[in-house]
């Protein structure tokens, strides 16, 4: 097989002040523990693996990591041994992953009943375990990531315990909901919350400056945020699972992916490029609606700052992903949201759909969804469910339809307590949460003062 490797989406970048862009490639595990380029571009794979239709629906009525392995295999055999990988895929899932016919092929996939009740549970799980496998003996990994919400609680829990890795989580400490900052606080270990007084854009610029700061380079830094293409990769692996389930004689799916860093609506993509025969991806966003936007009108601008939406974890203004989703279709964008080559618009259009959901939107959706099939979505899966409206009115043929819900409705009591009158039950997961005892610790948006803590608290050997 032919070995993949890495390489940067600003290589092609020239003379732009303050970039030296990195030609080179790199392994998935250098990928993996670097979390972005050198040049603060992301690692892409230089070959997309194939998966034939008929491996796909092999999987029907199969475990879920039975595609997780499959998936993993295709990507990292070259790296590591198919015991590793075996392993990795069976402790990193070992929960259902519902599949809840809403209308006649029209269906929700529940990625909440992990440990955190969030989708970011799939990918940082996963991750975990393959950095525990080729982190530097003797030393120690940090990792940095900045959270809108679910991300950090899921990375924060899937690490917890890891021998040789600590967690700095940074969050905006106004736009979390009770539960999320709870859930974040009080992790401990080898975890710490720093609580931003700024946006989620605040928290992502201060962890993509630290990772280009000389200054801190020998504390071994690394990323599980979706900048991290080892997030990504297990992305894939859902799509993929669910159209293994529900799909009959190959037909194509629509999936509907709320987006707001867009490392899920990436993990789609990819799997679409693998063969997974996906008519349309839906990435629908809420208020920040920069992308959408760009699509309609094919050029680019940022929302700066980020609007605070009810659908908080996707509160971001220049999505991360953006870049890699620019670099696939032939375009370049950087960090700061500056667009040095446009994509390939049409091609674009062709596969993809986005449209903006207003918070408005979002509870007249949780509302209608619930009165008329008895669903309880939240937020976010409520923005995924109108997108997927938006879209099949422009599209009306029937089709097999696969809507994300990538957060637990009990996540968020109050909203769906004053929209459907009930408080949802709270998943095994969380029922504990109100006796879980810890604190942030509070820092400016300042990158100084997070430089300052970093060196004052990071380790650089076990």
């Amino acid at each position: 097989m032919m070995s993949i490797r890495y390489y940067s989406t600003n290589r092609n970048l020239k003379n732009v002040a303050g970039i030296t862009p990195f030609t080179g490639k790199v392994s998935f595990k250098e990928a993996l523990l670097k979390g972005q380029a050198s040049d603060e571009g992301l690692f892409m794979p230089d070959t997309i693996p194939q998966l034939s239709l008929k491996d796909i629906q092999d999987l029907k009525g199969k475990p879920y990591s039975n595609t997780a392995l499959l998936v993993a295999r295709a990507f990292l055999s070259d790296e590591f041994p198919m015991e590793t990988l075996q392993t990795v895929v069976k402790d990193s899932y070992n929960y259902p992953v519902p599949l809840e016919e809403v209308r006649p092929k029209n269906f929700v996939m529940r990625l909440d009943q992990g440990p955190t009740a969030s989708f970011k549970d799939f990918a940082a799980r996963m991750m975990a375990r393959l950095m525990s496998n080729c982190r530097p003996k003797g030393e120690r990994l940090n990792i940095l990531v900045a959270t809108s919400g679910d991300t950090g609680s899921a990375v924060g829990e899937a690490f917890k315990g890891v021998a040789g890795i600590d967690v700095t989580i940074l969050y905006p400490e106004k736009e979390v909901s009770g539960i999320q900052k709870k859930q974040l606080d009080t992790i401990g270990g080898n975890v710490q919350a720093l609580s931003v007084s700024g946006k989620f854009d605040d928290c992502q610029n201060l962890v993509k400056q630290a990772f280009s700061d000389p200054q801190i380079e020998k504390f071994n830094l690394s990323s599980a945020n979706s900048i991290n293409f080892g997030r990504i990769l297990p992305q894939i692996i859902y799509h993929i699972y669910a159209y293994a389930q529900l799909a009959e004689n190959g037909e194509t799916a629509i999936f509907s992916v709320p987006s707001g860093n867009f490392g899920d609506a990436l993990g789609c993509e990819y799997a679409r490029r693998m063969g997974l025969p996906v008519a349309k991806l839906v990435m629908p966003t809420n208020e920040n609606d920069e992308f959408p936007i760009y699509l309609a009108t094919g050029k680019y601008h940022k929302v700066s700052p980020s609007r605070a939406c009810i659908s908080n974890a996707m509160n971001v203004g220049h999505p991360s992903n953006l870049a890699r989703f620019f670099d696939l279709y032939g375009g370049t964008v950087d960090r700061v949201g500056q667009v040095h080559q446009y994509p390939d618009l049409e091609e674009m259009r062709k596969y993809i759909f986005s449209v903006s959901i207003t918070d408005e939107q979002t509870r007249e959706t949780i509302r209608s969804v619930y009165q008329q099939y008895k669903v309880v979505l939240e937020q976010h899966g409520a923005v995924g469910w109108a997108g997927l409206e938006a879209y099949l009115k422009t599209a009306p043929e029937r089709k097999l339809a696969i809507s994300l819900e990538t957060a637990h409705p009990a996540k968020f009591p109050e909203e769906i307590q004053r929209l459907l009158g009930l408080t949802p039950s709270l998943p095994d997961s969380m029922k504990n949460i109100d006796q879980r005892k810890g604190s942030a610790i509070a820092i400016t948006g300042d990158y100084d003062d997070f430089r300052n803590y970093l060196q004052k608290h990071l380790k650089i050997r076990e």
